[in-house]
C-alpha cells in the first residue's frame, strides 16, 4: 500500500493538525499512533486516541504496539508499505532510520527553544522556556535524520512568551504556527520543492527529560521562579506541588502577589492569609496568592507551613 501523507501523533495536538491538513490542505491518508495501553507504561501528559477523528475523517490508523517502533510487528508493516511525506505532530520519540528511509519526502517534524537549532535540542522545550523566563519561542518544522533535533530546516516562526502564558496557552501558540508551516511544507511538497536549509551557525543546547517528580516547588526560591515552575507544568502536564501536614498539594495556577508589603514575621512556605478559599503564601523575596489547587487533607489554615 503506499500512503502520501502521513502524520505521526498520539496526543490532542496531533487531532487538531490532522483535522486542520484533512479539512483545509489535502487528505490525510493515514495516522501512525500508538494502542491506549501503550499509552499507559509512557506516563504520555495530553494523551488522545485518534479513532473517532480517524473514523469521521475515513483515515486508516495504524496502531503502533511500540512507541519506538521497534517491534517485528512495526517493522512488518513499514517495509511493507510505501509512503511520500511524513508529520510528526505530538510524537515525543525519536523515529528510527529504517521508518525515515521509507518516506521518500522525508519526516518532518517540530522543535523549539529561544534559540535557533540546534541550540535547544532535547526534551520539554516549551516547559523549559516558561521555567527558564524565556520571552521568546523559535518553532522550526525541519527534517528528521539519526540524530535529535537536527537543523535540517524547512521553515521556523518565532512568538512571544509572556508573564500570563501557561504551558497550554504555548502550546495553542504553537499549533497556531505548526499549522501555518505544514500548509507551506504540503505545498512544497505537492510541487516537488522542498527546500532545506542545514548551515546553522549556531551551537548545541540539550534540554534534560523533565519527570513529575521536578515540579517540586521549593518556597526560598524567588517569586518569580515558583510562579515559571507552576505555569511550566501546569494542565495537561503533572502540575507543580509541595506538601502541607505530609499531605501533597498540586498547585495548578498561582500569581505573584506583592514583593513590598513586610511579610518577615512569616517563613518562605507559610499561608498568611486565605481569601475566598485562595491562599497567600510567602516567597523568599515577596509572595504568592494560589488561584487553583488539589489537596487530600483538611482545608487550609493561616500559619500552616507548604514546603
Amino acid at each position: 500500500m503506499h500512503y502520501k501523507v502521513v502524520v505521526f501523533g498520539v496526543k490532542d495536538t496531533t487531532e487538531s493538525m490532522v483535522n486542520y491538513i484533512s479539512k483545509n490542505i489535502c487528505p490525510v491518508d493515514l495516522i501512525i499512533t500508538i494502542a491506549e495501553k501503550v499509552s499507559l507504561v509512557n506516563n504520555i501528559s495530553g494523551f488522545s486516541s485518534l479513532s473517532t477523528l480517524a473514523k469521521e475523517l475515513k483515515v486508516f490508523v495504524y496502531e503502533a504496539d511500540s512507541y519506538a517502533l521497534s517491534s517485528e510487528a512495526c517493522e512488518d508493516f513499514f517495509n511493507n508499505n510505501t509512503f511520500d511525506v511524513g508529520i510528526s505532530m505530538g510524537w515525543q520519540r525519536l523515529i528510527p532510520q529504517y521508518v525515515l528511509n521509507r518516506f521518500t519526502y522525508g519526516v518532518f517534524g517540530f522543535h523549539g527553544s529561544s534559540g535557533y537549532l540546534p541550540y535547544g535540542r532535547g526534551r520539554s522545550p516549551m516547559n523549559w522556556s516558561i521555567i527558564e523566563g524565556d520571552q521568546r519561542f523559535i518553532l522550526n518544522l525541519f527534517r528528521y535524520d539519526s540524530m535529535p533535533d537536527s537543523p535540517n530546516v524547512f521553515d521556523k516562526v518565532m512568538f512571544e512568551i509572556n508573564e500570563h502564558d501557561t504551558i497550554r496557552t504555548l502550546q495553542y501558540k504553537n499549533i497556531l504556527c505548526a499549522k501555518q508551516m505544514v500548509k507551506k511544507l504540503i505545498e512544497a511538497y505537492q510541487v516537488n520543492d522542498i527546500k532545506i536549509q542545514s548551515n546553522s551557525k549556531d551551537f548545541d543546547l540539550w534540554y534534560s527529560k523533565r519527570t513529575a517528580e521536578d515540579g517540586k516547588i521549593d518556597f526560598h526560591s524567588k517569586t518569580r521562579d515558583i510562579y515559571n515552575l507552576i505555569r511550566g507544568v501546569s494542565n495537561p502536564f503533572p502540575g507543580a506541588f509541595a506538601y502541607l501536614n505530609g499531605e501533597k498539594i498540586i498547585i495548578w495556577q498561582a500569581y505573584p502577589f506583592d514583593s513590598v508589603l513586610d511579610f518577615s514575621s512569616y517563613a518562605p512556605g507559610e499561608v498568611i492569609e486565605i481569601f475566598y478559599e485562595k491562599p497567600i503564601v510567602r516567597t523568599i523575596d515577596g509572595s504568592l496568592i494560589i488561584y487553583d489547587y488539589e489537596y487530600s487533607g483538611s482545608s487550609m489554615s493561616v500559619g500552616e507551613k507548604i514546603e
